[in-house]
């Protein structure tokens, strides 16, 4: 019987080519993690501040703004205030007759704006003794800041224009009742800027807790809008127009 002699480098590749048919396969290539589509972050409305605060919602849902719960003097003196601060403030040329119909406004009504000015003073001077003056021009600064706010400027001005072409056409005497019906339409720009402010802050709490969770969330407290407006005491009035007896 013929035996034959294998060498040994034989046998040792065959044991490697037995170890490499048992070898485990290559791991699959490692899939990319999904690209995560990261919308804007929420801006402001109508460009505004990223700090401002807003007037707070009371229990009722109503805004505590300076047109709440106001007495018919008061409500017919707030409507003057809007009324001024747009004939100073809305200056593009297609604003121009608001600065008209105002001082037809103070001319036709001079007797109704005058009782109103004398009311107020006998309704602050009863909550606030001597120091009424000091307390009605507080909230007078109050008022135009709350007019005057930037923001809402376009929007204020449209609708000043169309009510202030109806206070200039209203027949003397009638200016209370108009004004309970002006003003919160007046009202109605700066409670859907507040509304949308709100949102916008809801909205920028929630990106930032689910795409940015190290930003600090800061909660400031309610108070009212700050924008800029005359000093406590300043009378507004435009070239031309004499304001007596704070009308």
């Amino acid at each position: 019987m013929n035996i034959r002699k294998v060498p040994g480098w034989a046998f040792v590749v065959a044991g490697i080519a037995a170890l490499a048919g048992c070898a485990a396969p290559p791991p699959a290539p490692v899939a990319p993690p999904p690209q995560i589509a990261i919308p804007p972050r929420p801006t402001p409305p109508m460009g505004s501040a990223t700090n401002l605060t807003t007037p707070p919602v009371n229990a009722l849902g109503v805004r505590e703004t300076v047109n709440l719960g106001l007495t018919q003097a008061q409500t017919t003196w707030n409507l003057r205030s809007a009324l001024n601060v747009a004939a100073l403030n809305c200056l593009d040329p297609q604003y121009a007759p608001i600065l008209t119909n105002y001082g037809q406004f103070l001319d036709l009504h001079e007797k109704s704006l005058r009782a109103a000015n004398k009311e107020l003073d006998a309704q602050f001077r009863e909550r606030h003794g001597k120091t009424f003056i000091p307390a009605r021009e507080t909230y007078q600064t109050q008022v135009y800041n709350y007019f005057a706010l930037p923001p809402t400027l376009p929007a204020f001005c449209d609708q000043a224009m169309i009510v202030s072409q109806e206070a200039a056409a209203i027949p003397a005497g009638e200016l209370d009742m108009f004004a309970m019906t002006a003003l919160p339409r007046i009202d109605s720009v700066f409670l859907e800027f507040f509304n949308d402010y709100d949102r916008y802050r809801r909205e920028v709490a929630m990106w930032d807790a689910q795409y940015n969770p190290a930003t600090p969330v800061i909660a400031l407290p309610p108070s009212t809008v700050q924008a800029s407006a005359p000093d406590a005491g300043t009378t507004l009035a435009e070239p031309g127009f004499t304001l007596q007896d704070g009308t």
